[in-house]
């Protein structure tokens, strides 16, 4: 943030509000440069999925419209067909800007505002952006979600960025599998005891060795050749905050799972 920019912030605004808390607590400041980073990195990473799925309704959009003119030169036109072909448009610009929306929505930096929230529910808003990415590294990905968890009071946007974060190391992990080999990703929610609840990202692919698990959430610490080592060490960062925690266990017969462990309203 330059000097211009925090001289200029209004008293009492959200911008000096910030650059103060910065000033004073330097540990915060750093952690929001580092989730920024890996919201950023994620983001890119779907970049291609994100650009598959906005091409969908955009086709859609342009096959309707020719449609509709096809419609108009015809004589004695249904104006029926045309309405429906007008709908179809609608439906689809509507998909696209919620599309536009969830990915504005994962970008974009602010101040962490928590409400409770089904666990179930930020899966949910996710599904259409991960499936999108499972179909394009070629996995199978299945939701088994529990019905009727307590809901949980998070950040959203921060918690989602954790079940993105799990999702992509999967995905990742499955790229080296065997071509001829299915590829599957889990994504769960379940109550877990002692007024908590458990959503996890399970996958069939290599799993961890066992002396690199100490060290898979520690800052900077990545198993990839090109990984930046921040995604599941933010990860662990946001689930603290929360009240929660991160955690690996192996897949059976083989793979990986992550988890993250939140308190539910009950206990706040």
């Amino acid at each position: 943030m330059s000097s211009d920019r925090v001289r200029n912030a209004p008293p009492g605004s959200t911008g000096e509000r910030a650059v103060g808390a910065a000033i004073h607590d330097p540990s915060a400041a750093l952690h929001g440069r580092l989730l920024n980073v890996s919201r950023m990195a994620t983001i890119g990473e779907m970049a291609a999925g994100i650009a598959h799925e906005l091409n969908q309704p955009l086709t859609a959009i342009a096959n309707y419209a020719h449609a509709c003119e096809r419609l108009l030169a015809r004589p004695g036109a249904d104006p029926l067909e045309l309405r429906d072909a007008l709908h179809q448009i609608t439906v689809q610009t509507t998909r696209a800007a919620d599309i536009i929306r969830r990915l504005r929505a994962l970008a974009r930096g602010r101040e962490a505002e928590r409400y409770p929230v089904p666990v179930n529910t930020l899966v949910e808003e996710l599904r259409e952006l991960i499936s999108t990415d499972a179909v394009l590294h070629g996995v199978e990905l299945s939701l088994e979600l529990t019905p009727r968890l307590p809901d949980v009071v998070v950040d959203a946007g921060q918690v989602q960025q954790v079940i993105l974060n799990f999702v992509r190391n999967s995905l990742e992990a499955l790229a080296g599998a065997r071509p001829d080999a299915t590829r599957r990703v889990a994504i769960s929610t379940s109550a877990a005891g002692d007024g908590t609840v458990e959503l996890m990202v399970c996958d069939n692919g290599p799993g961890l060795a066992p002396e690199l698990i100490k060290r898979i959430f520690d800052p900077f610490f990545s198993t990839k050749e090109n990984g930046t080592g921040l995604g599941l060490a933010i990860s662990s960062t946001i689930a603290r905050a929360h009240g929660g925690s991160v955690g690996y266990r192996p897949n059976r017969p083989a793979g990986a799972c992550f988890y993250i462990l939140l308190p539910t309203q009950a206990r706040e």
